[in-house]
């Protein structure tokens, strides 16, 4: 990384990346898109990572991106950095959805406009009782970025989606929870263990059976029925020819827990 707003912690094949900027709420500046897709990418391809944790240093998980920072671009007219910055927005998206190890967010206190998204392109959402989420883009006369247009449409029904679209307004994490927006909610003493105990569960699963489910769920946002019992064929036979796949079922046989290795 070229500085420390984005820090890396790596421990037993759980990968954990923070965004470091918690006196502007982890608002992102600079360079920290780009270097949180390098993160990610590099995460995404190391053979020893099962699973990627996303949080925010103190009491925020992002702002989004830093209007200081985007009012410079605007004042100097600079479009062209500007679209450098959404292309290492989507660089990030794409590392999360195409990694075949899950990914979570750890969401404590704000997640706002690219946070938000962000969250929301995380396989798995851990919140914090503390958290809230706006899709904050239409106060600032923006349209939703990092996926969200994608995202949020999928997750909620479209009245839904455009009354967080077309107004911005924050809601809470049991509001969220209960559109189906987050998998959890708990107590923010809690965030760091249950996150934890989630990552490791990940971790010590069958990552060959994991990333096939991975894939499927978000190949069937487009694929034909045709298609997803097709892939079901050719991923079940690489999760039979597994190495887990062979110790599940001896395992089950023998009646005890499973040792997976990942391969």
């Amino acid at each position: 990384m070229s500085d420390d707003l984005i820090k890396i912690t790596e421990a037993n094949g759980i990968v954990t990346i923070t965004l470091n900027r918690p006196d502007r709420l982890n608002a992102l500046v600079g360079h920290m898109r780009r270097d949180l897709a390098e993160a990610l990418e590099e995460a995404g391809s190391d053979p020893e990572v099962r699973v990627v944790v996303i949080n925010g240093e103190g009491r925020a998980f992002c702002a989004g991106g830093d209007v200081q920072f985007m009012a410079e671009l605007v004042e100097r007219n600079d479009s062209e950095e500007f679209a450098r910055l959404l292309g290492a927005a989507r660089r990030v998206v794409l590392a999360i959805r195409q990694m075949t190890k899950p990914a979570i967010a750890s969401i404590e206190g704000p997640a706002s406009g690219a946070g938000f998204n962000l969250a929301l392109s995380c396989d798995l959402r851990i919140a914090s009782r503390t958290a809230t989420f706006s899709q904050s883009f239409v106060k600032l006369g923006f349209l939703p970025d990092w996926g969200g247009t994608y995202f949020l449409p999928r997750m909620v029904t479209s009245n839904i989606a455009c009354e967080l679209f077309f107004l911005g307004d924050t809601i809470d994490a049991n509001e969220a929870f209960r559109l189906g927006l987050i998998n959890r909610v708990v107590a923010p003493e809690e965030l760091e263990a249950e996150t934890q105990k989630l990552a490791e569960r990940l971790r010590d699963g069958p990552a060959v059976s994991i990333a096939a489910a991975k894939h499927a769920v978000y190949a069937s946002e487009h694929d034909s029925l045709e298609q997803m019992l097709q892939y079901e064929v050719e991923a079940q036979v690489r999760c039979f020819e597994s190495e887990d796949g062979r110790e599940g079922v001896r395992a089950f046989l023998e009646k005890r827990p499973p040792r997976f290795t990942g391969r």
